[in-house]
């Protein structure tokens, strides 16, 4: 079979492409030692259920779990149920507290390290709610969570974010919240760019003061809290809350633009890493961090650079479909049978913008299997009739 194809281009018309293919990573990797990594995976939607928006969505158990291992496999540590699993694009709350019930068990069966959303999403959208339901809310989800031996990652609410009135309004939440968990949590501060609904988190659409809110309560509660996630796809913003974090509270990078820099660090403080990007860039990212491991700063962000222009396209605006690129490589590198997604949202990107995936993964050395690849892109072409 050539190792070439005819894609679209954005502006119109096709090219002949011929795969360069870039490193080869190995299949297995020791876990890191400097950094805690965690790849926020995606779900695998089940091929005869119906993809359509509103109905109700169903998985493909086996590859679903089957794309854990493979995390896992790695060295790289599960974060369960966030965004990148379609995580209010989707999977509903009943289906997620599934995923993390099977990922749990999956996870204690291997000794592989395991984190899960919890959120309000059992809530009705837009429905009158008072701050002690969201309250109660955020502990209904985490009682299951920890029942499965995960710990908590404390996402973002829409809920909380329709009804707060100000900063105090997320003290009396996530307070008490936090009190009555087993594990210390991570906090997620997941940007507007992912969610439209989330403008104006932590009581403020102003970085200074909503970041004042987010330091305020770690501070009332800095035994408990294991880390902050930050999506805000700015790395100024994330050195800034880093360096302002108290000791012993990590910075897990959600930064899928700039990665390999917060990483790496300043010479003062790094970031650890919970990243949707590592769901696809795997490979290369365990690859990265043997490097780190060994101290060589400048080896490890040399291996892990080829990923950053995928990442940086996959994340694109509109940022919210990024699950759309993640899936399609899961597709590409054969994860799963078939580019389907729950809700239909394989629908969210162009082909021209899957097909410039193709390439940056391609460049990037995330096509293990290329004639595998060139086939299912051949396949889809045909399919869109190109």
């Amino acid at each position: 079979m050539s190792l070439s194809v005819e894609l679209p281009l954005a502006g119109g018309g096709l090219e002949e492409y011929t795969l360069k293919g870039g490193p080869v990573y190995p299949s297995t990797s020791p876990p890191a030692r400097s950094r805690a990594v965690y790849a926020a995976a995606h779900v695998v939607a089940r091929e005869r259920g119906d993809p359509s928006r509103g109905s109700p969505p169903a998985l493909d158990w086996d590859r679903t779990l089957a794309f854990r291992h493979h995390l896992w496999d790695l060295g790289l540590g599960v974060a369960e149920a966030m965004d990148t699993a379609q995580r209010g694009m989707g999977l509903d709350w009943p289906l997620a507290a599934e995923l993390v019930r099977r990922t749990g068990a999956e996870a204690r069966s291997r000794g592989g390290a395991l984190v899960a959303g919890a959120q309000t999403d059992h809530l009705a959208a837009g429905t009158t709610v008072t701050v002690d339901r969201i309250r109660a809310s955020y502990l209904e989800q985490c009682e299951a969570i920890e029942a499965t031996g995960a710990r908590v990652v404390l996402m973002a609410s829409r809920e909380l974010c329709r009804v707060s009135k100000g900063p105090e309004d997320y003290a009396k939440v996530y307070g008490p919240v936090l009190c009555q968990l087993r594990e210390p949590a991570i906090l997620h501060w997941l940007g507007e760019m992912f969610d439209p609904e989330l403008r104006g988190y932590w009581g403020s659409e102003n970085y200074a003061e909503a970041s004042t809110c987010l330091l305020g309560i770690i501070a009332d509660n800095v035994r408990r809290v294991d880390g902050v996630k930050l999506s805000l796809l700015d790395q100024a913003k994330e050195v800034d809350l880093r360096r302002r974090l108290p000791p012993g509270v990590r910075m897990y990078t959600g930064d899928d633009f700039d990665y390999p820099t917060t990483i790496a660090g300043d010479g003062f403080r790094h970031s650890d890493a919970l990243l949707g990007a590592f769901d696809f860039a795997a490979p290369a990212a365990a690859w990265s961090l043997q490097a780190l491991d060994a101290g060589d700063t400048n080896e490890f962000a040399r291996r892990l650079a080829p990923t950053l222009p995928l990442s940086r396209h996959v994340f694109s605006a509109p940022t919210s479909y990024y699950k759309t690129g993640v899936v399609f490589l899961s597709y590409l590198n054969g994860h799963q049978p078939h580019f389907l997604m729950v809700g239909g949202m394989e629908t969210g990107r162009s082909l021209a913008h899957l097909a410039q995936c193709f390439r940056l993964a391609d460049t990037a050395g995330l096509l293990p299997d290329p004639q595998l690849a060139v086939a299912r892109m051949r396949q889809l072409l045909a399919l869109a009739g190109s």
